[in-house]
């Protein structure tokens, strides 16, 4: 029986949680082009937890995977993009959504990925654009949100090295 490897480095000293029996993991990944912008994706409208705002590269960890695991697989899943390298963990939220699914606990990485950075092969019918955010248009990621529920924008402004509140 052949172990698959995952084929991405992890650079040193990056934390990685391992999830408790239990509890409801997610991971989230921040991809940045050659000029430090952050990728981002607009959930549909149509979506039941956070529709029609502006989000990571992410989803839940599946039964059986590891953190890292579950990142490679989404970033492949949700952009077509291959995981190269997690540069720094950008740390640990914990939220409850409007969806019923109770407390999650989500991870989240700086990460490098493989792959045409002007076509990312979106989920379609999960998404309704994408783009990609410096330090100018961070106010962009606030849209449809409520004080208190800038997560996203949040972990991007840390991942482009934005103080809060210079946007």
């Amino acid at each position: 029986m052949s172990v698959h490897r995952p084929s991405f480095s992890v650079d040193a000293g990056v934390e990685v949680p391992v999830p408790a029996a239990g509890e409801v993991w997610t991971v989230g990944a921040v991809i940045l082009d050659r000029d430090g912008a952050a990728f981002a994706q607009k959930r549909s409208a149509e979506r039941r937890l956070f529709p029609d705002t502006w989000d990571v590269v992410g989803g839940h960890v599946e039964a059986g995977e590891t953190v890292l695991e579950a990142l490679a697989r989404e970033v492949e899943e949700e952009t077509g993009w291959r995981l190269r390298r997690v540069r720094r963990f950008l740390g640990t939220t914990t939220w409850t959504g409007d969806d019923g699914g109770g407390l999650r606990h989500e991870a989240d990485y700086l990460v490098e990925v493989d792959g045409d950075l002007d076509d990312p092969a979106l989920e379609w019918t999960k998404h309704s654009a994408y783009g990609w955010f410096g330090r100018d248009d961070l106010v962009l990621l606030k849209e449809n949100r409520r004080p208190g529920e800038f997560l996203v924008h949040d972990l991007i402004a840390r991942a482009v090295e934005v103080l809060p509140g210079e946007d």
